[in-house]
């Protein structure tokens, strides 16, 4: 059988990409520890209100910890809970959130902040917020009729 010499050049270069590809994850997942975040803190969805932190959403002080601030949101029917939170300038906040009915979406638009809520799953992402201005949460996942409805504001002040 007989390869002409530009096959050859793209088998040689085809399976070095594939060595070099396969080596790097393998550094990255033995070596490294790297691992993909799997969703380990769950809630009962019936008990949301109830349980801690989502009886008390909102923005709080945190001491002890890498963040400063911790904002807590919960996501029902066509509505965020809180509709609006003031964070201060430069704040290192964790933001933790979760549903109580279907899948939402959680992005605060102009930040790097994008998140899905499942129910019984808590979405957890830490974001410093460098510049002032108010920020809009939408929901960017499809949740029914009043989908369009669903919307809180983040207020960034000095």
């Amino acid at each position: 059988m007989h390869i002409h010499k530009f096959e050859k050049i793209w088998l040689v270069f085809g399976i070095a990409t594939l060595v070099f590809f396969l080596t790097v994850v393998g550094v990255s997942a033995f070596y490294l520890g790297n691992q993909p975040p799997s969703c380990l803190a769950t809630v009962d969805v019936e008990k949301v209100d109830t349980q801690e932190p989502f009886n008390k959403p909102g923005l709080t002080k945190v001491e002890g910890k890498e963040w400063d601030y911790q904002l807590v949101y919960v996501a029902s029917a066509f509505s965020y809970n809180p509709m609006k939170v003031e964070v201060p300038l430069g704040a290192k906040v964790k933001v933790i959130a979760t549903t109580k009915d279907v899948i939402h979406g959680f992005e605060v638009a102009g930040t790097n902040i994008n998140m899905m809520l499942e129910p019984g799953y808590v979405s957890e992402f830490t974001t410093t917020f460098d510049k002032p201005g108010e920020f809009l949460v939408v929901c960017n996942e499809y949740c029914g009729t009043g989908h369009h409805l669903m919307y809180s504001t983040i207020e960034v002040i000095e």
